[in-house]
């Protein structure tokens, strides 16, 4: 499956349509082995009373052009993608948020893939906006009861109305009969340089998107709220000042960490710089069943091979506990 995806990118496009339907059918055959097989067996957290939600920025897991050749059409090494599959396998999060995927031959492949290490997805959401080759994605153990693409959005920054760069992502799932959630997942605006200002951009964006949740939460103010992904900005930024402005009255930075007490999930090594790009951003009933103690930023000796970013790993009771914050053994 990883040599197809490595070399796909360099077919004609009639070759590439015909690998993409063999992928397709081996992708299905491989989420029903693995459901035969028992390995894509999972707690139920109505009996666990708990579930989980992880959310990683893959670095790149598409067609992009690695050698700057100006094709792209190189797909991220075979190694790392081990390594990213790897991270994803020994979490088995229920929920799993992604930036940074590809297209829908490569999120098939990718599904299949962790299938087949036991980790079956049968529920999946992909947002694709135009203009970008990395895109958004759920994937989920639970039905997704409603999906909405919100990619039409627009903001003015200088003389022009520029498009949001990867759209938002929202997905309603029932985790169970009792809990409903709605999940939000987002790429902002990166840090290369633009005309217009990337500051102000990702600024623009993150409105855009607090506009989003907000309607959700006026319309549905019962439902579980949660934001997760990559701001692409430090805590004090204009664009995360804008966001968490609200923070009291409509959600709450989660600000999970590593078993060493620290939070970053991003290191940049041409600065040396280690910094907290990726946040979870919960409604205040949602903060309240969040069980912090046990939730972590994921650290993992193949974290630097897999990506730039190192995912979230939260949990979240599903009933009333006495232990708040912390996972019952």
């Amino acid at each position: 499956m990883t040599s197809i995806l490595s070399t796909l990118g360099r077919c004609p496009a009639t070759v590439r349509f015909s690998v993409c339907l063999v992928v397709l059918v081996c992708s299905q055959a491989l989420l029903g082995c693995a459901r035969e097989s028992g390995l894509a067996t999972w707690p139920d957290p109505v009996e666990t009373g708990w579930f989980t939600v992880m959310t990683y920025n893959l670095g790149g897991f598409t067609y992009l052009d690695r050698s700057g050749d100006g094709q792209a059409a190189e797909m991220k090494p075979v190694e790392a993608q081990e390594a990213v599959l790897t991270i994803i396998e020994e979490a088995r999060p229920d929920i799993l948020a992604l930036q940074e995927i590809g297209p829908p031959s490569v999120l098939d492949a990718f599904r299949a893939q962790l299938a087949g290490r036991g980790v079956d997805y049968p529920f999946t959401a992909l947002l694709q906006q135009e203009g970008s080759d990395r895109h958004l994605a759920v994937l989920s153990r639970f039905p997704l009861t409603h999906v909405a693409k919100h990619t039409t959005d627009r903001y003015r920054a200088g003389d022009t109305l520029w498009p949001i760069k990867r759209g938002v992502l929202e997905v309603d799932l029932v985790v169970s009969p009792a809990f409903p959630l709605k999940l939000f997942v987002v790429q902002l605006k990166s840090k290369a340089f633009h005309p217009a200002g990337q500051t102000e951009m990702r600024r623009s964006e993150a409105r855009l998107l607090a506009n989003h949740v907000r309607r959700a939460q006026q319309a549905e103010p019962q439902v579980n709220f949660l934001i997760v992904g990559d701001m692409n900005d430090h805590i004090r930024s204009a664009p995360l000042r804008h966001l968490l402005s609200a923070q009291e009255e409509h959600w709450i930075d989660l600000r999970p960490a590593d078993e060493y007490g620290e939070i970053w999930t991003g290191f940049e090594p041409e600065l040396e710089m280690y910094h907290r790009y990726d946040y979870a951003l919960a409604s205040p009933a949602l903060a309240k069943v969040y069980l912090a103690n046990t939730s972590r930023v994921v650290r993992h000796p193949l974290q630097m091979v897999a990506s730039h970013r190192r995912p979230l790993l939260l949990y979240f009771q599903t009933r009333p506990s006495s232990t708040a914050g912390d996972l019952e053994e």
